[in-house]
């Protein structure tokens, strides 16, 4: 059955060669100053280009989105030039790659912030489980806690809208196939979403139709930029039995199902090409219920990405029942460049070390080796 992920696929404009997707991961490599991909960034998706499709890690669309030291952006022509090497490396390979589009409201410091000001936010509310990362000296760096953020007025809103149609544009100049609005895990777009972090009284708070305004209007404008075809976006549903250190990877909902399904209905009304559930990934994590997968795929008509921790056998399966186009890996892409052929094959895969995950040189980064090495 691991074989159904080793089959074509259409996404937009693209045919797919296989099923297997790198998912968006932060690995904190860019260059400093300015946030700039670097070669070694170019390196490390080249190595991953077997990939069936690929989203870049998260990269922030103006400086207020940052909540990470060394994360990369696409605000800048010298982030433009930085990313052209990695979709050029991408392309080489025969890759198509999307950038995944970021902002993390609250989710950031002062240190992060422009002349130190508070992080943004819908409202006024610490995410008081979720930490920021700030660099406290060259190549190291310390978690911290975010402080109470700065709610947004309406016209900074529709500025942020903004920034987001201008960060598609560059991501296409950059040579992106398309773009990737990050809308899980916490950061700006759940923040509006969700009713735990966003408590306006206006036009984009109360109501869930209200909540939603804020995805809508960057879902529109941004496909107004390059298409719907060329669009995705990512959610990370939570449904019970979170764990409380690892509650920044989304916020819990009332009523999950009903949330995400509203907001599933947002993107299918604007036909864009795919929706990515990242689901819960750490040890004995609920897994999501059937009831929302089966909801999912009768209310989208896009592709639909699954994320989490798949096996092969248990991802193909999900594409057999007809719930799943597209399987994620993260983790084991990081280990495994060639991660595609070893599914397929059945061999053995590296083991993930600790070391490099994030920020460093190319020692956990672009030193693992293929299967045939």
């Amino acid at each position: 059955m691991t074989s159904r992920l080793n089959t074509p696929v259409k996404l937009g404009h693209h045919m797919l060669n296989n099923r297997v997707v790198l998912p968006p991961l932060t690995r904190q490599r860019s260059a400093q100053p300015g946030d700039i991909a670097t070669d070694l960034m170019a390196e490390y998706y080249r190595q991953r280009a077997t990939a069936g499709f690929m989203v870049s890690e998260g990269t922030q669309i103006e400086p207020r989105g940052q909540g990470y030291a060394w994360t990369p952006g696409i605000y800048t022509p010298a982030q433009i030039d930085g990313w052209r090497k990695v979709t050029d490396a991408v392309h080489a390979e025969g890759g198509v790659i999307f950038a995944q589009l970021w902002h993390v409201g609250r989710v950031s410091h002062n240190a992060l912030q422009p002349e130190g000001a508070a992080p943004v936010a819908p409202s006024a509310l610490a995410a008081e489980q979720a930490k920021a990362f700030i660099e406290t000296g060259p190549g190291v760096g310390e978690l911290m806690q975010p402080p109470v953020p700065r709610a947004l007025s309406a016209l900074e809103i529709e500025e942020l809208v903004a920034h987001y149609a201008q960060a598609a544009r560059n991501a296409l100049d950059a040579g992106f196939d398309g773009v990737e609005i990050h809308a899980a895990n916490g950061y700006l777009v759940n923040q509006f979403i969700s009713a735990h972090a966003n408590q306006r009284d206006d036009e984009y708070g109360g109501s869930l139709h209200n909540r939603l305004r804020f995805l809508r209007e960057i879902v529109e404008a941004v496909t107004a930029v390059v298409g719907p075809e060329r669009l995705g976006v990512r959610f990370s549903p939570l449904f019970s039995g979170t764990d409380q250190d690892r509650v920044y990877i989304g916020l819990v909902e009332e009523d999950p199902h009903h949330t995400y399904i509203e907001a599933i209905k947002v993107l299918e009304a604007s036909g864009i090409a795919y929706v990515s559930i990242a689901e819960a990934d750490w040890d004995n994590a609920p897994d999501l219920p059937q009831t929302f997968r089966q909801a999912v795929r009768s209310t989208f008509s896009g592709r639909i990405i699954y994320a989490g921790r798949y096996t092969a056998a248990r991802g193909a399966k999900l594409v057999e029942a007809g719930l799943a186009d597209l399987i994620a890996f993260g983790r084991p892409f990081i280990a495994n460049p060639d991660l595609p052929q070893r599914l397929f094959n059945g061999w053995p895969l590296n083991a993930l070390r600790a070391e490099g995950m994030y920020g460093g040189s190319a020692l956990g980064y672009t030193d693992y080796p293929m299967y045939a090495e």
